[in-house]
């Protein structure tokens, strides 16, 4: 058997997963040859299959993310290390970076509120050179995630990452004010029906707020107000019915609000500002 025979039944295999069988099967194919996508499209796929290839497709069909097999996942044209300790960043987050290229500062310092993986803030640090970023994560797992990241993107001298956790208190006293914040945090409500791709092995401390998903809102939004230069903002991201709650809760606190939205035409993201 080839390699194009082996992902044409990969693909078959996987079919009942979704709509993304033959990209899956691709993928996970040039993980175990150890290439790009790219080249085993272009020069692999007469070769033989490669041992483990199909341990790999079993995985995956019991609905494990291809990214956590592989061990990494592409966001803002960089290639991010993601593993169970952290969510994988999806497309959708890519709309908080575009705002803060649109709206943010050119320069300063950034704090960004559950940084998981460090996606959001070492690709917010590699399209503003002048800027400084901390990422802070409740999960110490997740902490050295972001970490390896930010040296293997070779931007450890610019982004600290620290184990923090906005509930505990006195958790940002001796971090400052920042120009910029950012916050992709827990949105999803406790009783979501969720794929099983993210229900049973993303985790879900940073999926998961309270009853109606609000609750990580409600705690972090009146503390931005400390950790803001007066002229700075913050991004949040949100859940796609979630505009309304999330900005009357930025209103009380004393922010004025504007949504963007993502390539779908959903609200995924509020701007705060004084």
């Amino acid at each position: 058997m080839t390699v194009a025979d082996a992902i044409r039944q990969a693909a078959r295999t996987l079919s009942a997963n979704g709509d993304t069988a033959r990209l899956d099967a691709e993928l996970l194919m040039a993980h175990a040859l150890g290439v790009l996508r790219s080249d085993l499209l272009l020069r692999h796929m007469d070769d033989p299959v490669p041992e483990g290839f199909e341990t790999l497709v079993a995985r995956r069909a019991q609905h494990e993310p291809v990214a956590y097999i592989v061990g990494e996942t592409e966001f803002f044209g960089h290639s991010f290390t993601v593993n169970p300790a952290v969510l994988i960043p999806r497309g959708d987050s890519e709309t908080l970076v575009e705002a803060v290229l649109d709206l943010g500062p050119q320069a300063g310092r950034v704090l960004d509120l559950g940084t998981g993986s460090g996606a959001l803030l070492l690709s917010v640090l590699a399209a503003r050179p002048a800027m400084q970023g901390i990422g802070i994560d409740a999960s110490f797992d997740a902490v050295q995630v972001a970490a390896l990241n930010a040296v293997r993107l070779g931007w450890a001298d610019r982004a600290r990452i620290l184990r923090r956790d906005w509930r505990e208190p006195g958790w940002a006293d001796d971090l400052g004010r920042f120009a910029l914040i950012l916050c992709n945090p827990p949105y999803v409500e406790a009783d979501a029906p969720l794929d099983a791709s993210v229900r049973d092995y993303e985790p879900a401390q940073a999926l998961f707020a309270g009853k109606d998903g609000l609750d990580d809102y409600r705690v972090i939004v009146p503390q931005l107000s400390s950790l803001l230069l007066p002229d700075g903002c913050a991004v949040l991201e949100i859940g796609a019915t979630q505009a309304e709650s999330v900005a009357a809760i930025a209103h009380e606190a004393g922010f004025k609000v504007a949504a963007r939205r993502d390539l779908a035409g959903r609200n995924r993201a509020l701007v705060l500002t004084r």
